[in-house]
């Protein structure tokens, strides 16, 4: 039997949305439904009527009032999210955030998409940085216990929306606490640059791991086992610069191209996270027509 397809809205038109939009068209088992903003005849829902997707500027309010939901993605930021997050639990919608809000547990695809996709109702993508980053600091504490984990997160001011620079505090604090609660450092910092470069630069993010680094054969080939998991929803993640040991402290590189479904390519930080939220949501979607959920 053929898997009936789960009805899915975004909230917040902007670029994330629009990148969101263009993912789920291709999905064979999510059917967006709605695209919700708040500024009418905005880009994002004059592009999404165009598809022939039902949209409505009364943000949150046209969501709830939107028949046989089955999955909100969050696109907005992390302020208004807090206000969806509660209105979206009541109205029995599975909740995807792509915002910094935090308000689930941290969901990274390639660490721990089956942890909590079977009991909560919103789940939180973490960042973009999150999202790039946290997978390779597990991957090494696998292999050798960090004790402290700081990534460095530079990426191209042109994929940088109102959004992004509006969070960067829930930004920095968001992805510190996944690095700690998701890949296992007992301690962390993250630090995000925004780089004007022309033309613009591919996102980079340098991970640095105290930890015994007596095993770096073994932490080699766990990342690169974790960078293939990556690859499976976001090609375009790849290693830059190969760990290697320096005193006690494992550095290594990674960089994220995107697939260009409607961004620039440079804007791979936009591209994983929409990219594993998308994971994310035909995980579920898989897991409840197999009666899992």
């Amino acid at each position: 039997m053929a898997q009936k397809k789960l009805k899915a809205a975004i909230i917040g038109p902007g670029n994330i949305g629009i990148d969101l939009m263009m993912k789920i068209r291709r999905s064979n088992v999510l059917e967006l439904s709605l695209m919700a903003g708040i500024i009418a005849g905005s880009q994002g829902l004059q592009m999404a009527a165009d598809f022939g997707i039902a949209t409505t500027d009364k943000g949150i309010d046209g969501v709830l009032a939107f028949p046989e939901l089955d999955i909100v993605f969050d696109a907005t930021g992390a302020s208004a999210h807090h206000k969806h997050a509660p209105l979206l639990k009541e109205a029995g919608i599975f909740a995807i955030d792509l915002t910094p809000a935090a308000v689930g547990p941290y969901v990274i695809p390639s660490v721990n998409i089956d942890e909590h996709i079977f009991q909560e109702a919103n789940i939180n993508m973490v960042t973009c940085g999150g999202q790039a980053t946290v997978p390779i600091v597990h991957a090494i504490n696998q292999v050798s216990p960090v004790q402290y984990a700081e990534i460095v997160v530079t990426l191209s001011s042109r994929s940088a929306g109102p959004g992004t620079r509006q969070n960067i505090d829930e930004f920095t604090q968001t992805t510190r606490s996944a690095l700690i609660k998701v890949g296992g450092a007992e301690e962390g910092k993250a630090i995000i640059i925004l780089n004007p470069a022309e033309p613009p630069i591919m996102m980079r993010n340098t991970i640095y791991a105290q930890c015994d680094t007596a095993k770096i054969n073994d932490i080699v080939r766990s990342v690169e086992e974790m960078v293939s998991k990556v690859q499976r929803y976001s090609p375009g993640y790849r290693i830059k610069v190969p760990p290697y040991a320096d005193g006690d402290r494992v550095i290594t590189v990674v960089e994220v191209e995107g697939a260009g479904d409607y961004l620039p390519k440079y804007s791979g930080n936009l591209d994983i996270i929409t990219a594993a939220a998308v994971t994310v949501a035909e995980r579920y979607a898989t897991l409840k027509h197999e009666g899992a959920i």
